[in-house]
């Protein structure tokens, strides 16, 4: 059987943005098996459609996008600007975790540009905890509890800056730079959001956008193009980084700085 990586993001797209070069890597080189769930179809994603039919096209876009590289789409239907850390949202993710049994999970870092993003990142952590507890939800049956808590990493934040547009600290990062291409194509499935982040977020050419963010996190790790990441350490998740022994983490290039 082989090994599972999820990435358990906000919305459709987020993960084409933070995390797809890796989850290619995993797949190409070591055979993983990619699952890629979003919290929200992204109902609030248009500004012309009403959000039952935005988000059919978007879960329609995750799914093509999964699709490119043979990974799975799954959604889980909360709903945008109101994804909190409740009793329901813990139960979906949970209920995925141990349906799909991963031993990486990828997920937005606790700080983040929009509360969507935070609230993500505390219910995948809780979950991952959850997910090996027979005890949690018991009567619900979510499931054959795991095993141990997967690895837990965060995802860059969008532009490298937190809530006060201070830089985040990296702690490792993946070069993604054979695969750049593969998920630029990834992202172009996201096409409902072109016009989305135009009028909304004053951002043009998303694809462009984030090529330049990779090649200049590769810039500070001193390859062409890389991902940012830091893992999960505290008490009882794994502490040997996985992730990284698989890819080859690279530190900050002092030189390239």
């Amino acid at each position: 059987m082989a090994d599972v990586a999820l990435a358990i993001l906000a919305h459709p797209d987020d993960a084409e943005f933070l995390c797809a070069g890796t989850l290619i890597r995993l797949m190409r080189e070591h055979g993983w098996e990619v699952h890629i769930a979003s919290m929200t179809p992204g109902d609030c994603g248009s500004a012309e459609l009403g959000a039952e039919e935005i988000s059919r096209t978007r879960r329609h876009e995750g799914a093509r996008a999964a699709a490119r590289i043979g990974a799975t789409y799954h959604c889980l239907e909360e709903r945008d600007l109101r994804i909190f850390y409740n009793e329901a949202a813990l139960e979906k993710v949970t209920r995925l975790i141990r349906r799909v049994r991963p031993r990486i999970v990828f997920t937005h870092r606790p700080q983040d540009y929009l509360l969507d993003h935070e609230m993500t990142s505390v219910v995948v952590r809780a979950a991952c905890f959850a997910a090996p507890v027979p005890n949690f939800l018991a009567d619900r049956q979510l499931g054959p509890p795991l095993e141990r808590i997967p690895h837990l990493y965060y995802c860059d934040a969008v532009e490298g800056k937190d809530l006060f547009g201070r830089r985040v600290e990296v702690g490792f990062y993946i070069d993604i730079s054979a695969v750049l291409e593969d998920k630029a194509a990834m992202l172009m499935e996201h096409a409902s959001q072109r016009d989305w982040l135009l009028r909304h977020h004053g951002m043009d050419h998303y694809v462009e956008s984030m090529r330049h963010f990779c090649r200049e996190r590769g810039r500070e790790a001193g390859v062409a193009a890389a991902e940012a990441f830091q893992q999960h350490l505290g008490h009882s998740y794994p502490q040997d980084n996985l992730l990284g022994q698989l890819l080859g983490a690279l530190s900050a290039c002092a030189s390239c700085s």
